[in-house]
């Protein structure tokens, strides 16, 4: 049985260029919605219509004085935010297209109008914080989006899974005493931004729901798909999300200009799966992804590709063939695997 899988998709994105020769660039999702058009993609997802996110909304995460700042850029030409971060006369328009194309994904979601969805946008968000831009990032959009699914659906139980070759220091720090978040990370370390190190856990209420699996690079598909088995799954069980929201960047892909990662579209696709099954036994199914990185431009429309049609059951990784693929991991990820489970144990009980 397929599912109705949501995708946001809108040509407002591709009008943030974030400079010449940028890496985050227009082509990221020129190259995607291409890929949506070919034959055996076209027609098969539900559509959803983007919509702008008020200044109320974005501040359930950021300062008035942020958005005030990014809001001031409009219409001007080139303005820096930070050393690898600018806005130029849209961004600010499509930075709040970016964000409430995933509020309307997690509304269609939470309404049954489709089944799971993916909120094809940028900029990207993850790194952002209260206060600045970082990282590609104008606003949060992943932690806007999990306020927004506490606030307007009264949940109480949110799961983000960021996969981004990039720890996520943004949505880390907004989350970082809150328990109603459950943040989990696996990342390319020691790299940018230098943070997601296995000590930290979280603080005060929020400690032991902030899990961070730093990474070394050539970490491949049977490793991810182990370190998920072992850590994530056993987690998110105890948790039990309402939600479960995935910070999808495409850069740990094997050809990444990036980084270091040697992940496949089918890797990604197994990925989808795990928190599919997670969700399918927690919360009804209801997964919602948001695109982060990802730079390598054929190799993100292709890991997109993978992991929708997965994501529509097109494809179903059965669990099977996930122990399988995870047997097959060498032993290099067995010391972080297990100092993870050494720090989040007294928490969760996964021993």
């Amino acid at each position: 049985m397929s599912r109705k899988t949501g995708i946001v998709k809108d040509e407002r994105y591709l009008r943030h260029d974030a400079g010449f020769g940028h890496p985050e660039s227009p082509q990221r999702l020129g190259a995607t919605y291409t890929m949506l058009e070919t034959p055996d993609m076209a027609g098969h997802f539900v559509e959803i219509e983007p919509r702008y996110a008020t200044h109320e909304e974005i501040g359930m995460i950021h300062s008035l004085s942020y958005i005030n700042l990014v809001a001031s850029t409009a219409g001007k030409i080139f303005v820096p935010l930070d050393p690898d971060t600018a806005a130029t006369p849209e961004s600010y328009d499509v930075a709040k297209l970016a964000v409430g194309g995933l509020f309307n994904a997690i509304d269609s979601v939470v309404s049954g109008e489709v089944d799971n969805a993916f909120a094809l946008v940028r900029p990207p968000g993850h790194h952002a914080g209260v206060s600045n831009a970082a990282g590609f990032c104008l606003f949060n959009n992943v932690a806007i989006g999990a306020m927004h699914a506490i606030s307007k659906h009264k949940m109480e139980r949110i799961l983000i899974v960021d996969w981004d070759l990039h720890h996520g220091n943004g949505t880390q720090a907004q989350f970082y005493e809150d328990p109603r978040v459950l943040y989990f990370s696996t990342h390319q370390y020691p790299y940018y931004p230098g943070t997601g190190a296995i000590e930290e856990i979280g603080r005060g209420k929020g400690i032991g729901y902030n899990v961070n699996v730093p990474l070394r690079p050539g970490t491949d598909n049977a490793q991810y798909v182990k370190i998920f088995r072992k850590i994530i799954c056993p987690v998110s069980m105890k948790f039990k999300p309402d939600l479960v929201l995935i910070s999808a960047g495409f850069d740990p892909y094997y050809k990444d200009p990036l980084g270091g990662m040697k992940v496949t579209p089918k890797g990604f696709a197994c990925l989808a799966r795990m928190l599919m099954d997670i969700a399918d036994q927690c919360c009804g199914g209801k997964v919602v992804a948001t695109l982060e990185g990802g730079y390598h431009i054929s190799g993100l429309a292709e890991s997109i590709k993978a992991t929708l049609i997965e994501m529509k059951d097109g494809t179903h990784v059965t669990d099977d063939e996930l122990d399988r693929i995870a047997n097959e991991a060498d032993s290099n990820t067995d010391p972080v695997i297990k100092k993870v489970i050494d720090q989040i144990n007294p928490y969760w009980r996964l021993l």
